[in-house]
């Protein structure tokens, strides 16, 4: 375990932009906070892009880090943090989201929808509130819940940053929300 002493300074020439510094850290704790999320999600993917974040988080907040922890607690929350956000958003998304695609309006017919008619409705409003979207935030809705894309690989096609694609995607999401609220 790094000393405090040794930390500081680590932590100090990771500020200044030492990769050698940086890479360190990475290759100390990287393996055993992905495993750390893994044991949460039980997705090796999803563990892997989250430690991915968790270590740019930790790069993003570093100048703040007052050493009241060690570096390894320091990290450790942040991956815990990010976890409960992904499950957070998992939850939500399967609350909200998860009508886009039609094998899901099959599924809620079973134990909200009484009637075909009924089912038809719901179908025709998430078009329409589809329709009155934004052509981006159509596109990105399309791509995540209906072709059932990544979002690694939806930055990929529509040529944008992972952060930029996960933004994105969160405002469309509250754009949709905001829509089908609204149609009667």
């Amino acid at each position: 375990m790094l000393k405090r002493v040794d930390e500081k300074e680590l932590v100090q020439r990771i500020i200044q932009k030492d990769e050698k510094a940086l890479l360190f850290l990475y290759q100390k704790y990287q393996k055993s906070i992905q495993h750390f999320i893994y044991r949460k999600l039980k997705d090796y993917n999803v563990a892997e892009e989250i430690s991915q974040d968790v270590f740019l988080d930790f790069i993003e907040a570093l100048r703040d880090f007052q050493y009241h922890s060690s570096l390894k607690t320091f990290l450790y929350s942040i991956a815990r943090n990010k976890t409960i956000d992904y499950i957070r958003k998992k939850k939500l998304k399967k609350i909200l989201f998860s009508a886009l695609p039609s094998y899901f309006i099959e599924g809620l017919k079973t134990f909200l929808i009484d009637d075909e008619l009924e089912k038809k409705e719901l179908s025709t409003k998430i078009k329409k509130t589809l329709e009155m979207l934004p052509n981006d935030y159509r596109v990105i809705l399309r791509l995540k819940y209906i072709d059932g894309e990544r979002v690694n690989n939806i930055a990929e096609k529509l040529s944008i940053g992972f952060k930029a694609t996960e933004s994105l995607l969160f405002r469309a999401r509250k754009a949709f929300i905001k829509i089908f609220q609204t149609l009667s």
